[in-house]
């Protein structure tokens, strides 16, 4: 947990040193003002993004430590592209070219890693089977 909670925290201390550095703070209220949806809304989607950002956090944690760090990084690249998909279809936002190109690249990504997961599975397979050719042929010749 500490992995999750530090990092998290010092991210949160570095944001709040710079939104009052620049006096961005002051334009908070004029934000939620202006939000389409209202102010309970607007308050709503930011907890449920900050809450939803921890489970994630301790989800790719909890797949490093019983799956692999590679797999965890797999899974959180399939799961980037959901972001812009979710964002176009719930606020109506435009599919540009980057959006585009960063979804190809995610499934791309995952692609190749299920591919050479498969390979390495394969290769697996095809030394166990010699391993026990041989050694079923080094145990007959002994009797």
């Amino acid at each position: 947990m500490d992995m999750v909670i530090y990092p998290c925290l010092v991210a949160s201390c570095v944001v709040f040193v710079g939104l009052f550095a620049s006096n961005e703070w002051k334009t908070i209220p004029r934000e939620m003002e202006e939000y389409e949806l209202g102010k309970v809304s607007y308050v709503m989607t930011l907890v449920w993004i900050a809450i939803a950002w921890q489970v994630f956090n301790i989800g790719a944690l909890g797949l490093i430590f019983e799956a692999s760090s590679l797999f965890s990084n797999a899974i959180s690249v399939v799961g980037l592209p959901i972001v812009p998909i979710l964002a176009v279809v719930f606020f109506h936002d435009k599919m540009d070219g980057l959006k585009v190109i960063s979804l190809v690249l995610a499934i791309w990504g995952f692609l190749s890693y299920v591919y050479q997961h498969y390979l390495d599975e394969c290769q697996s397979k095809t030394n166990d089977r010699r391993t026990n050719v041989v050694s079923s042929a080094s145990s007959t010749g002994n009797q």
